[in-house]
C-alpha cells in the first residue's frame, strides 16, 4: 500500500470520525446555555441523543464478515463504514418532559422541538425567567431551541487489523492515536477476540459452516468546540474577564463506548460467504464541559454580563445521553478475489445499521 493512499485512507476516516463527534456541538445552536447550567445539559442531552445511539450502534459493526477464524499468523486489514440510523419517534423531544426548571416557560402550545436529527425548523420559543426581591419577574434570555439537519443516520468508520492465534482464536484490534483536526481531536481503539466453536465438532472440517463466539469494545474519545459569546443586547461589564478572547476556550469532551457478544456463524464457498450473528449490544456516551461561559446575570432588575454570570465547565453536570442496549441480530455476505474481500451486512437493533467494507485477508 503506497504512502499516499495510507494517508488517504487515514484522513477520510479521521474526517469522518471528526465529522460525526463535531456534529454533537457545531450543529447545535448553544443560545440554550444562557438559561442555568442544568436546564443548558438537558437541552443537549434530549437534542443529541439518536446521534450518539447511532453513532454507537456504527461503533459496534464491520467487526467480522465470516465466522471462521485465521489460520494461526494469518491476518486481514478490513476498511468498513457503518451507517447507523434514527428512528422516527427519536426524532422530536417533548421540552416539558425533560426535567426542566419552572424558570423556564414555552411561548405558545407548542411543545415539541427537534433532535439533531429531526427536521430544520427551530423548535418552541422559550423564556428564562428568574424572581429578584424587590423587583418584577426579569426575562433573562429567549431563545428558540435549535433546528435538527435532516440527517437520520451517522456515519462510523473503522479500520482494524485481524491477526489469527492459535486453538482457533482470532484477535482483531482498532487503532487510531489521537489526531488535531480542525479546532478538535479525536481518537479511538478497539479490541475484539474470535473463538471457534466447530473445532469441537468431529466431521466438523468436512463442513463449509463455521460457528464461533465473539466479543468486542470500541472507545472513541474527541473534543470539539462550543462558541457562547455575551448577547450583545445586554450591557457588558467584565473586570477580570475579556470578553473578547477569554470565551474562546469552550470544549465539550466526549467520551464514547460500544460493545458487543454474539454467537456468529458463516457459510463459506468458493467466492461467496454468507454470514450472521446474534447477541447483545450497549453503547454509553458521556460528555464533560470546559472552558469559562459567559452566562447573564441580574441585578437591580437588569440583565447585564459580567464576572458573576461567568460558569466554568465545573459548574455544568456531566452530560450522560440515555443508552441503548438489547439484542442484536445480524445477516450479510462476503465475496473474496484472491486475497480481496468486500462484505455488507445489515444489523437489527433500536438503531438499525448497515455496514460495508473492503478488505485484503491472507489464510
Amino acid at each position: 500500500m503506497s504512502r499516499y493512499f495510507s494517508k488517504r485512507i487515514v484522513a477520510l476516516i479521521t474526517g469522518l470520525l471528526l465529522m460525526s463527534a463535531t456534529g454533537f456541538s457545531q450543529l447545535v445552536d448553544v443560545d440554550f446555555l444562557r438559561s442555568a447550567p442544568e436546564d443548558g445539559v438537558k437541552f443537549i442531552e434530549a437534542y443529541i441523543s439518536p446521534w450518539a445511539n447511532a453513532f454507537g450502534a456504527g461503533m459496534n459493526g464491520s467487526w467480522y464478515n465470516t465466522a471462521k477464524p485465521h489460520k494461526f499468523s494469518g491476518f486481514d486489514l478490513t476498511l468498513g463504514l457503518n451507517v447507523g440510523m434514527v428512528p422516527t419517534s427519536a426524532k422530536s423531544f417533548d421540552v416539558t418532559e425533560i426535567g426542566l426548571s419552572n424558570n423556564l416557560s414555552v411561548t405558545g402550545s407548542n411543545t415539541m422541538a427537534p433532535t439533531a436529527a429531526g427536521g430544520l425548523d427551530k423548535g418552541p420559543e422559550m423564556t428564562y425567567s428568574v424572581n429578584q426581591p424587590g423587583f418584577p419577574p426579569v426575562n433573562v434570555a429567549t431563545f428558540n431551541t435549535p433546528p435538527g439537519t435532516s440527517l437520520g443516520f451517522l456515519p462510523a468508520p473503522t479500520a482494524q487489523l485481524g491477526i489469527g492465534l492459535p486453538l482457533g482464536t482470532e484477535v482483531k484490534v482498532r487503532y487510531m492515536p489521537t489526531l488535531d483536526i480542525k479546532n478538535g481531536n479525536v481518537g479511538l481503539w478497539g479490541v475484539g477476540l474470535m473463538h471457534s466453536v466447530m473445532q469441537y465438532i468431529p466431521g466438523s472440517n468436512l463442513l463449509p459452516v463455521d460457528v464461533s463466539l465473539f466479543g468486542a469494545y470500541t472507545k472513541l474519545e474527541a473534543n470539539v468546540p462550543l462558541n457562547l459569546e455575551p448577547d450583545g443586547k445586554h450591557t457588558q461589564s467584565y473586570s477580570t474577564y475579556n470578553a473578547t478572547t477569554d470565551f474562546n476556550d469552550q470544549k465539550l469532551g466526549i467520551t464514547m463506548s460500544a460493545m458487543n457478544v454474539s454467537a456468529i456463524a458463516s457459510v463459506n464457498l468458493p467466492v461467496i460467504s454468507f454470514y450472521g450473528g446474534l447477541g447483545y449490544s450497549q453503547t454509553q456516551f458521556k460528555a464533560v464541559m470546559s472552558g469559562n461561559f459567559p452566562l447573564p446575570s441580574v441585578e437591580e432588575g437588569e440583565v447585564i454580563y459580567n464576572d458573576a454570570g461567568v460558569k466554568t465547565g465545573d459548574d455544568f453536570p456531566e452530560i450522560n445521553v440515555e443508552n441503548f442496549s438489547g439484542l442484536r441480530a445480524n445477516i450479510g455476505f462476503r465475496l473474496k478475489f484472491s486475497v480481496i474481500t468486500i462484505h455488507a451486512d445489515y444489523t437489527r437493533t433500536q438503531y438499525n445499521v448497515l455496514s460495508a467494507g473492503l478488505g485484503i485477508s491472507f489464510r
